[in-house]
């Protein structure tokens, strides 16, 4: 599938990741691996390290799916992900390391084939300072977009959109499979 997604061409992915509702469902789907130039690796991030020994580890630690969204910033097919329709309530969790990023308090349909989120866990009105995510400007889909990731490890989560619901206006679209989920304990 990875091969098959790397291929595609890239503009249309972001078209798809952009449009704030899906009609139907049907139809075709394109989508693409994000090109980033070696520079790009290490702007904003908050973890440095030797890369050959830390892609095994990944490699090892996740399905072939989890490393190619993760490690490899690609993007689930929408409409596939193990969460998009999770109703439970808990917390979302990275799954490269295990850092808190979503409430399903958070969680709402979007209509778009992913699991969307007005906030991350922590955002206190605007500061996403206590937050475990990450925002960097992303231009390697042909267009100016924000991915997100996940501050702890780099993990590529997703992309945050400024059409979601008030008062955030906030759509964080993320991949299911950069997702773990913990439902809530019940007292």
């Amino acid at each position: 599938m990875a091969r098959l997604l790397s291929r595609l061409p890239r503009l249309e992915l972001l078209l798809l990741l952009q449009a704030p509702r899906v009609v139907g469902g049907g139809g075709a789907w394109l989508g693409s691996r994000a090109a980033h130039s070696d520079t790009d690796k290490d702007v904003g991030s908050l973890t440095r390290y030797d890369e050959s020994s830390v892609t095994t580890d990944w490699q090892k630690k996740l399905t072939p799916e989890q490393y190619y969204v993760t490690r490899e910033k690609g993007t689930e097919l929408p409409f596939s992900g193990i969460y998009l329709s999770n109703v439970e309530p808990g917390m979302y969790h990275c799954v490269c390391c295990n850092a808190p990023l979503f409430s399903s308090e958070k969680k709402y349909d979007s209509g778009t084939g992913w699991p969307s989120f007005s906030e991350a866990h922590g955002t206190c009105g605007t500061d996403e300072s206590s937050t475990n995510v990450l925002r960097r400007p992303d231009s390697s889909l042909g267009s100016n977009a924000t991915e997100v990731l996940c501050k702890q490890c780099d993990a590529h989560l997703g992309h945050v959109f400024s059409d979601g619901p008030e008062p955030s206006g906030q759509r964080f679209c993320i991949n299911s499979a950069s997702l773990t989920f913990k439902p809530s304990s019940s007292h």
